[in-house]
C-alpha cells in the first residue's frame, strides 16, 4: 500500500499558523500590522522590483515565487527582475515563518522569509504585498463597521494583533472594506478555543474572509491606486463579446464569410460560456454559421493590434464546436514590420475534430515579437448542412506560459456529494516536454478526517513503452490548479499546490521517493486494458474546502478544470549581476551587507532590523535600540554634569570679573572726569 505524503502535515497552516510560536520573526512580521497602505512616498518601491533568492531557499519555494511573480506581472504594473546591484532590493531566504517589512524601508538589503510551508503562491503574494506597502485588511480604521473582534477569544499576549489606526496614519485608497481580500485574518485568527475571534456584522462573509487562493478585485485596484499602475506588465487583452464593439475585434479582410455576434445558435450551443449556468440568454458570444456557409468559404475575426515586449505569449479561449467533423478552426497571427506594413499571416495552429456538446477550453503558445493581431479563421471543409458551426467565447491573451494539460472533471458537483470519504479519482497520466509521465489524484470527498475538503496529490507514472528518463526524477515542479472559470483572466482567483520531486526524498520504508515507479509504485489496469505504474503521491488533504470550490466560477456548467504542469525547477540561483559588485574592489562589507555603488563610490548598505542595526564602513557595528537608549540617558546625565560644571564656574568666574570691573571703572571714571580734555 502506497501511503500518500502531505507536504503541510496535512494542516490548513494559515500565516499566523506558520509563524506561531517563533518569537522574533514573527514579531517582525506584524509588529506593524496596524494600518491598510502605509503613508508615505518613501516607503514605494519602484514598478520594477529588484530581488535575490537565498541558496537557502526550498527548492518548491523557488518555483513558487516565479508563478507569484507572473501572477504579479499579469494583474498588476508591478514587475521583478533580479538584483543586479540596485540600492535596495528585495532579500527571500528561508527564515523560521513567513514575513516582511511593510514598504520600502531603503536600507539596501531588504529581508522577506518564505519559511517552511509558506510555498503557497496566495501566501507569497500576500508578503509581498506587505513589503509593497500594505497591513493587513482587519487593520483599518473603519474595521469595526464590518467586523466584531471577540477579545475574550483571542490567545493571551496576542491582542496587539488585533490593533486599529486611524486614516492620518494609514490609507484604504478610496476602497472599501473587503471581506474577501487575500490580507484579512480568517475567522479563527490566534483563537484561545474554538470559538472565532472575528465575527463578520454580515453572516454571510464568515467563512469568506481568510481566503488564500488568490488577490481579490480590491486588492488589486488598492495596489493600482498606490503605484499609478494604468496597465499591468503581461497581460494583453481579454473579450467576453458583452458589448456590441466585440472588444474592437474586426470582420478580417479577403474572406467569405462572417462571425457574428449571437445569444444562441442553431445546432449549439444555446447559452454564451461566460454566463453558463447563471442567467439564460443574457450573454453573447461569436459564432460562424458553416451550415448555411459553401464549400471553401472562410470567415475572419482578427484582434485588435497588440504591442508585445516578451516575445512569447498564451492564447485562451473556449470553443464550442457543432460544425462538421472537418470543418475547421485555424488561429494565425498577422505580424507587422517595416517590410509588411499590411501585415503577414502566419499559421500558429489547427483545431479539427467532431461536434461535441459543450464549450471546451484551447491553449495556443504563440511566439510574437513585433506588432501583431490574433486572427480566428473558421473554414467549411465538409459539405454537411445540418445546422452547426463554430462559437468563440471568453477570449484572453497574456504574455505568459500556457499550462500543459488540461483535466475536466464533469458534474463536480454531483462528484464532490456523492463521492465516499477517502476514495480517490485520477486525471488521465500526462507526458511532460522532458518525458515524464504523472498523475493529479484528487479526494472529491477529502481523505479520512478531512471532510468538506479537496484533498490532492500528484503522482509519477511509467507508462508502457516509457524509457530514457533518470531516476529519482531530478527537480520537477508539477502544480494543480483548480481554475476560476471567470471570463477575464485577471479577475480570477484561482487555487493552486505546487509539489516538487527531490531525488534525495525518501519515503517511510527508506526507498527513494521519487524513483521509477516501476520500483516503488503499483501496477494500474484502467478499464479499456491499458497499463502502467503509479507511484506515491505528493499533495495536501486541504487543497480547498467545498464551500470554496462552490464559490465563484470554480464550477461551471456543472464542470470543474483543472489545469496541470510539469516543469523544470533548477537548484541554483544566478548569482547576482557583477558589474557593481566588481567595482567594490577591496571593499568588503560584514554582517550581510551590501557593497554599492553610489556616484562611483564603494559603499555598504547595511542590515536593519525592528529594533537593531548594524552600521559602520563594512557594517561591522551593531546598534539596538537599548543601547541606543542607554547612550542617550548617558549623553544627557553627562550632558547635564557638565552643564553644572561650568554653571557654577561661569557664577564664580562672572562674580570675580564683576567685582574687577566694578573697581576699575571708578578709578577710570574719576581719571576722566578730573581730567577733561580741551
Amino acid at each position: 500500500m502506497i501511503i500518500d505524503y502531505d507536504v503541510d502535515g496535512g494542516r490548513d497552516l494559515d500565516i499566523f499558523d506558520i509563524n506561531e510560536g517563533i518569537k522574533n520573526s514573527y514579531s517582525f512580521s506584524i509588529k506593524k500590522q496596524a494600518k491598510n497602505s502605509i503613508i508615505g512616498e518613501q516607503y514605494r518601491w519602484p514598478r520594477t522590483i529588484p530581488y535575490y533568492m537565498e541558496d537557502d531557499l526550498e527548492i518548491n519555494a523557488k518555483g513558487v515565487i516565479l508563478k507569484a511573480f507572473e501572477q504579479y506581472r499579469l494583474k498588476t504594473c508591478i514587475d521583478f527582475q533580479p538584483w543586479s546591484g540596485e540600492q535596495n532590493y528585495i532579500s527571500i531566504f528561508k527564515g523560521s515563518g513567513c514575513f516582511s517589512s511593510v514598504g520600502n524601508r531603503r536600507v539596501g538589503k531588504q529581508v522577506l522569509s518564505i519559511g517552511a510551508n509558506c510555498d503557497r503562491i496566495a501566501t507569497i503574494e500576500h508578503e509581498f504585498l506587505h513589503a509593497l506597502g500594505f497591513w493587513h485588511e482587519q487593520s483599518r480604521s473603519d474595521r469595526d463597521d464590518y467586523v466584531q473582534i471577540m477579545w475574550d477569544r483571542i490567545t493571551e499576549g496576542k491582542g496587539h494583533n488585533f490593533n486599529t489606526y486611524n486614516d492620518t496614519t494609514s490609507s484604504s485608497l478610496g476602497v472599501a472594506y473587503d471581506y474577501g481580500s487575500m490580507m484579512h485574518y480568517s475567522k479563527t485568527a490566534f483563537k484561545n478555543g474554538s470559538e472565532p475571534t472575528i465575527v463578520t456584522k454580515i453572516p454571510a462573509f464568515s467563512d469568506v474572509i481568510g481566503q488564500r487562493m488568490e488577490f481579490s478585485d480590491s486588492d488589486l485596484l488598492k495596489l493600482s491606486r498606490l503605484y499609478n499602475c494604468t496597465k499591468a506588465s503581461t497581460f494583453l487583452d481579454s473579450c467576453d463579446f458583452e458589448r456590441e464593439n466585440i472588444c474592437g475585434m474586426i470582420q478580417g479582410a479577403g474572406d467569405t464569410a462572417d462571425w457574428r455576434r449571437v445569444s444562441s445558435a442553431a445546432g449549439g450551443p444555446t447559452t454564451d460560456y461566460s454566463n453558463l449556468g447563471k442567467c439564460a440568454g443574457s450573454g453573447y458570444f461569436m459564432h460562424f454559421d458553416t451550415a448555411s456557409a459553401k464549400l471553401g468559404d472562410t470567415a475572419l475575426l482578427e484582434s485588435r493590434l497588440l504591442y508585445p515586449k516578451r516575445g512569447f505569449q498564451c492564447l485562451q479561449f473556449f470553443y464550442y464546436n457543432s460544425a462538421g467533423a472537418k470543418d475547421a478552426l485555424k488561429i494565425y497571427v498577422r505580424e507587422y514590420d517595416g517590410v509588411n506594413p499590411n501585415g503577414t499571416l502566419r499559421l500558429i495552429s489547427t483545431i479539427h475534430g467532431a461536434p461535441q456538446d459543450l464549450w471546451q477550453l484551447h491553449h495556443v503558445s504563440l511566439d510574437v515579437k513585433t506588432k501583431f493581431r490574433v486572427v480566428f479563421q473558421g473554414s467549411k471543409e465538409g459539405l454537411e448542412t445540418t445546422p452547426g458551426g463554430m462559437s468563440l467565447d471568453d477570449i484572453n491573451l497574456s504574455e505568459t506560459t500556457c499550462p500543459e494539460f488540461i483535466w475536466r472533471v464533469k458534474n463536480f458537483s454531483h462528484v464532490m456529494d456523492s463521492t465516499p470519504e477517502n476514495v480517490p479519482i485520477y486525471s488521465p497520466p500526462f507526458t511532460s516536454k522532458e518525458g515524464y509521465s504523472f498523475q493529479m489524484k484528487l479526494y472529491p470527498s477529502g481523505k479520512t478526517g478531512y471532510a468538506g475538503q479537496l484533498s490532492a496529490y500528484a503522482s509519477l507514472v511509467a507508462l508502457e513503452g516509457e524509457t530514457g528518463q533518470k531516476w529519482p526524477c531530478p527537480w520537477k515542479q508539477i502544480t494543480m490548479m483548480l481554475m476560476d472559470q471567470h471570463p477575464h483572466i485577471q479577475k480570477r482567483m484561482s487555487n493552486q499546490r505546487s509539489v516538487t520531486t527531490d531525488p534525495t526524498k525518501t519515503s517511510s520504508s527508506g526507498a527513494l521517493f521519487w524513483d521509477d515507479p516501476r520500483k516503488v509504485g503499483v501496477e494500474v489496469m484502467e478499464p479499456d486494458g491499458t497499463k502502467y505504474f503509479r507511484g506515491p503521491g505528493s499533495g495536501t488533504a486541504v487543497y480547498l474546502t467545498h464551500l470554496r470550490a462552490k464559490s465563484r466560477d470554480f464550477i461551471k456548467g456543472g464542470d470543474a478544470i483543472f489545469l496541470l504542469t510539469m516543469e523544470v525547477i533548477t537548484t541554483t540561483t544566478a548569482a547576482p549581476s557583477p558589474t557593481t559588485p566588481l567595482h567594490c574592489g577591496n571593499l568588503e562589507c560584514q554582517n550581510q551587507g551590501v557593497c554599492v555603488m553610489v556616484k562611483e563610490k564603494a559603499e555598504c548598505r547595511c542590515a536593519v532590523g525592528d529594533d537593531w542595526w548594524y552600521y559602520g564602513p563594512s557594517c561591522q557595528y551593531r546598534g539596538t535600540q537599548q543601547e541606543k537608549t542607554t547612550l542617550a540617558l548617558a549623553s544627557s546625565l553627562g550632558v547635564l554634569g557638565a552643564m553644572l560644571v561650568i554653571t557654577v564656574v561661569s557664577v564664580i568666574c562672572v562674580k570675580k570679573k564683576y567685582k574687577k570691573r566694578r573697581d576699575d571703572g571708578v578709578v577710570m571714571s574719576n581719571v576722566n572726569y578730573a581730567t577733561p580734555r580741551s
